[in-house]
């Protein structure tokens, strides 16, 4: 079963699209290889690396939440996605949530494993909205990067993540900062993307942060510098994780990173100028959303 977790009155499902393969010196950017191979990361024939797809399903105030929608059944040129467990929507049966159930999916932004799962094929093989009757938050500039991609930009955004929800009059554009619940709040991050976004949850004096690609991998938490070659604004994209790591390890944020091993929960601390991962294993309070 998926992973669950208890914060403050909010319960958490970590839900999973499978195993994400991507090329490691992408992930890595302008890091030399020499710095990044130390650390013994395991790649695979293609030289890729492991990167979670780590969704998350929220139950507050009456509404029902889905935080990023993985990669899809879409095909991805430059990766590779196994699922030897299935995929987000097998997770979704396993739970006895159906998509019809979803009130508001919220995507940090628009690069294919992040929105996968926006639409799905129909019966006659048209791309339709997943949830149907969801409503889907997105950032204003992500969607006008993304519907206006540039040379650079081109591959990671497909037409088939976004025109649908425009056409069934499900898209919903936010500028800035957006309250979707009291305990649920989506706050510009900018620097991974155009209208990059990250959510923050808050509930009975308990604060979580789901990061969206604000980094790639954990060790990237712990090196300021260490942006990846995926980052459209990398110097920004180095000063928005400074100044939301700053908070979290102030605030004791539980921070909740996307590609980040399963479950991908996590705190930062930092000791003598030196800022720390350290995983976090879910609480499993919960039986049912």
């Amino acid at each position: 079963m998926p992973a669950s977790h208890r914060l403050g009155n909010l319960d958490l499902r970590i839900l999973s699209d499978g195993t994400y393969y991507q090329d490691a010196g992408a992930v890595f950017g302008v890091v030399p290889r020499i710095l990044w191979e130390r650390l013994g990361f395991a790649l695979n024939a293609r030289h890729q690396m492991a990167l979670g797809l780590n969704s998350l399903l929220v139950r507050s105030q009456g509404q029902t939440v889905l935080i990023e929608t993985g990669v899809g059944e879409k095909e991805r040129p430059l990766g590779q996605t196994e699922r030897p467990a299935g995929s987000l929507l097998d997770e979704f049966a396993r739970i006895g949530v159906a998509p019809e159930e979803v009130d508001v999916v919220i995507n940090t932004h628009l690069h294919a494993d992040h929105c996968g799962w926006n639409t799905r094929r129909d019966a006659g093989g048209q791309w339709t909205p997943t949830f149907p009757r969801a409503r889907y938050l997105i950032q204003r500039a992500e969607w006008d990067a993304a519907t206006k991609p540039n040379e650079r930009t081109r591959a990671t955004y497909l037409a088939e993540n976004m025109q649908p929800l425009e056409a069934s009059g499900q898209l919903e554009l936010i500028d800035g900062e957006q309250a979707v619940t009291d305990e649920i709040t989506v706050v510009p991050t900018f620097g991974h993307s155009m209208g990059h976004a990250s959510i923050v949850l808050s509930s009975a004096g308990e604060s979580a942060i789901y990061i969206g690609d604000m980094i790639q991998h954990p060790v990237q938490l712990e090196r300021m510098a260490w942006v990846s070659s995926f980052d459209i604004y990398p110097l920004e994209a180095m000063e928005t994780k400074r100044r939301t790591l700053e908070r979290a390890i102030a605030e004791r944020q539980l921070v909740i990173a996307v590609h980040a091993e399963y479950p991908g929960l996590g705190r930062m601390s930092e000791d003598e100028g030196k800022r720390k991962w350290t995983p976090v294993e879910p609480n499993d309070t919960m039986d049912g959303v």
